[in-house]
């Protein structure tokens, strides 16, 4: 008889604990041994039954994110991971005792980390090194308005912008407590999107110049504010559309500004462009990454059983950093 694992997976009526086969690593492929797990909002969309690229679906097993050791490796695996190997990433089924993913996803675990705390890092900071750096081109000095920057991804914008020497960081929120604490985290203004005329405080912080860099999780209705609120010449990154999928957008504002406006999502990226993604993330952010300097923090921990309730608790939207889910 095959082994079977406990997973959380997309039944009939949502998401409920099942037992499922214990998945077999490709060629090219790692099997973890899964620790902890870290949600994300894709995980909202998965459990409502809605699909998040290929992944999700009936009967499909939840989860992006996770840490833990390594359990078995293809015969196409480099041999820097190994098993045993105490390691971090991202790839679906992370929702359960033992999960697969592309070689190219999987980044070693720094010595000290809890699984806990080191499964909410590897969607943020492939995320955001690759708008921030890669799509942005930020450097040292240039300012960044974050919108949405109580998200973890945000947060983590902020913490790449300081170690790559950004200036001015400024960001959003629509929660008062989650602005206030953005400010304790070093954020040199925080703004409530919902409030009009926000775009004029960006402008006055930044002596009439807007932000040089704007990462964007939200979109939707605040885009001509945020069009706005950017420098002339200046660039927007669409990473997330947490206010709206669609908006009216001011095309002359947009020619005024002559900004730069590109979107990013890892769910039309090759596997290849995934681990150049990684590997881009890792020569640049692997100092600060070991040393500490690039965590995030942890709202609340559930235990496998209880996914239905975290990701209920993640859907209420009062939590600030990441929701994590035991496993072992």
């Amino acid at each position: 008889m095959a082994p079977t694992m406990r997973a959380l997976v997309l039944g009939a009526d949502g998401p409920v604990l099942a037992r499922a086969p214990v998945p077999s690593p490709g060629p090219s492929e790692v099997r973890l041994r899964v620790l902890a797990c870290a949600l994300n909002r894709a995980d909202l969309y998965m459990a409502e039954g809605r699909r998040h690229g290929d992944a999700g679906g009936p009967g499909a097993i939840l989860g992006l994110e996770w840490a833990g050791t390594v359990d078995a490796v293809g015969a196409e695996v480099p041999s820097h991971v190994r098993i045993g190997q105490r390691v971090m990433g991202s790839g679906r089924g992370a929702f359960a005792d033992y999960a697969v993913a592309d070689w190219g996803r999987v980044l070693p675990m720094p010595d000290g980390l809890e699984p806990a705390q080191a499964a909410s890092l590897p969607i943020a900071l492939q995320t955001m090194h690759d708008a921030l750096v890669t799509h942005g081109g930020l450097r040292a000095g240039m300012s960044l308005l974050i919108h949405g920057a109580s998200t973890a991804v945000g947060l983590m914008a902020l913490r790449i912008a300081r170690c790559l020497g950004a200036g001015w960081v400024g960001g959003s929120s629509t929660s008062e407590a989650k602005r206030q604490r953005l400010l304790g985290l070093g954020m040199d203004l925080v703004v409530d999107p919902a409030v009009s005329g926000w775009s004029g405080l960006v402008l006055d912080a930044t002596a009439g110049r807007g932000a040089d860099l704007v990462v964007d999780m939200l979109s939707g209705p605040a885009i001509n504010d945020t069009l706005a609120a950017t420098a002339i010449e200046g660039r927007i990154v669409n990473v997330g559309r947490l206010a709206g999928r669609t908006g009216s957008f001011d095309f002359d504002l947009h020619a005024l500004r002559r900004v730069r406006y590109c979107g990013v999502t890892f769910r039309t990226r090759s596997r290849e462009e995934v681990r150049r993604i990684t590997a881009d993330m890792l020569r640049d952010l692997g100092g600060p990454l070991g040393d500490g300097t690039l965590r995030l923090p942890v709202d609340r921990e559930f235990a496998l059983e209880q996914g239905a309730q975290a990701l209920a608790y993640m859907r209420a939207n009062g939590h600030f950093g990441k929701i994590i889910l035991r496993v072992a």
